[in-house]
């Protein structure tokens, strides 16, 4: 393969509902895509999604990056294993700019696997799925009467896993309690997302406590890092902790390792710094015994719920839940025609035939990109 050019473009689409929870609300997208383009004609797509609250990267950072490293990428990527040498020798650049340099790996990716005409996973050596795909619900934090709606319709959608947000208000999450108590049923499983709402451990254990009978695991209950907080929250409740803002590179896996069974990873793709940066943080906390979530940035598009695939398929076995592949339920309309997307129950329709498409499988609409 021989790059011509990599080029960056943006994906601006409005929510159909707004998405509220302890770090943001947020309205709409705010996500980059990178085009690269071989010296055959050939293109590739790739997606990040800079949040400030989750890697500190914002839509202008991303940007400069992919400007800064277009070159040097071009000049000294031209297969799979070039790919990983410059990502070995970049780790630091990586480590500070992960959402930027996802869209720019996942389109490299897809430019090698479509010249190939192979899939990624092909591509890479990875294992295909061994079941369907199934997501979970995932609910903002919102009045009582949209909440009820919301875990109502998911139910009616046969969903039977359930991700809530949660924030450090007394009144509403003790309103969310009530709610929850009447909805949750005996089918249904529920883990709580707090945003690194809490300030320390000992005020989430007083918030949390009357709660902590209905969920099976909290998400970054404390600021991200806090490892220790953590630990004293999962034995005082006696629920897992799933980690996300808090694991987001390799090195931060090791920390794990002496109580694997008190956590659960989230690997988002884009957070991680792309497809083989989370493969290996992946293939590393399965060997510990630590069990996965695949998950999803809010309004990320039909790119990144095909690239998460790739982490669900090679660690089935090992997934705790998915997360994502809202498609057009959320958005007013998605970068790719047909969507990427959970029907009833949350299982994905046509995995099967994406997987065994060149590339990612997915047919993106060039018109709907900016500048």
């Amino acid at each position: 393969m021989r790059l011509a050019a990599l080029e960056l473009r943006r994906f601006a689409v409005r929510f159909r509902t707004p998405v509220a929870h302890a770090a943001a609300t947020r309205r709409q997208t705010s996500n980059i895509i990178v085009i690269a383009r071989g010296a055959d004609g050939s293109v590739g797509f790739g997606e990040g999604c800079p949040r400030p609250y989750v890697t500190g990267e914002s839509e202008h950072s991303a940007a400069s990056f992919v400007a800064a490293a277009a070159d040097d990428v071009i000049a000294n990527v031209t297969d799979l294993d070039d790919l990983r040498a410059w990502i070995d020798a970049h780790e630091a650049d990586i480590d500070d700019n992960p959402a930027a340099f996802a869209a720019l790996e996942l389109a490299i990716l897809d430019l090698l696997a479509r010249q190939d005409t192979q899939p990624v996973e092909t591509l890479l050596g990875l294992l295909g799925p061994t079941r369907a795909f199934r997501y979970s619900a995932v609910v903002g934090d919102s009045s009582a009467t949209k909440l009820v709606l919301r875990l109502l319709r998911y139910r009616l959608a046969g969903f039977a896993d359930f991700k809530i947000k949660i924030i450090a208000d007394a009144t509403r999450d003790r309103r969310k309690e009530a709610l929850l108590r009447l909805i949750h049923g005996t089918g249904c499983r529920l883990r709580a997302d707090a945003n690194n709402a809490w300030s320390d451990a000992e005020g989430f254990i007083r918030d949390l406590g009357p709660m902590k009978d209905l969920f099976v695991a909290i998400e970054e209950p404390v600021k991200a890092g806090d490892l220790d907080g953590c630990r004293s929250i999962a034995k005082a409740l006696r629920v897992r902790i799933v980690l996300d803002e808090s694991l987001c590179r390799l090195a931060q896996a090791e920390a794990l390792s002496r109580d694997p069974e008190t956590w659960i990873a989230n690997i988002r793709v884009s957070k991680m710094g792309g497809l083989i940066r989370s493969l290996r943080v992946a293939d590393r906390l399965v060997s510990m015994g630590v069990t996965l979530i695949v998950g999803a940035q809010v309004g990320e598009t039909s790119l990144l719920t095909r690239a998460g695939l790739a982490v669900a398929a090679a660690h089935q076995e090992h997934l705790f839940a998915q997360e994502g592949a809202f498609g057009t339920h959320l958005l007013a309309h998605d970068l790719c025609d047909p969507p990427v997307m959970f029907g009833r129950r949350g299982l994905l329709a046509d995995a099967g035939a994406i997987l065994k498409r060149p590339g990612w499988g997915v047919e993106v609409r060039q018109e709907r990109l900016t500048d």
